[in-house]
């Protein structure tokens, strides 16, 4: 279903978080959301969305499909050769 409307605690169950975190992050605008007649209601594909921007947040290298620099001395064990 494209626009599937979810509940809090819908949300708290794909967040695998508290109700009372999902709550308080909707309060403070930290997570797409938006009210009817006073109670919580959340969009599938808004939270689709912001779900990923959270994971590129965290990682930048992934906006780019970049794989982070590795560290050739910890490939080597330890030590780099001068070879």
């Amino acid at each position: 279903m494209p626009d599937e409307i979810l509940t809090l605690p819908e949300v708290a169950g794909l967040l695998k978080v508290a109700e009372k975190t999902v709550y308080t992050m909707a309060q403070r605008a930290e997570i797409p959301a938006f009210k009817v007649r006073g109670q919580w209601r959340f969009k599938r594909v808004d939270l689709d969305s912001w779900i990923e921007a959270q994971k590129a947040s965290l990682n930048p290298a992934t906006v780019h499909n970049e794989t982070p620099p590795s560290d050739s001395a910890a490939e080597h064990g330890g030590r780099q050769d001068d070879h």
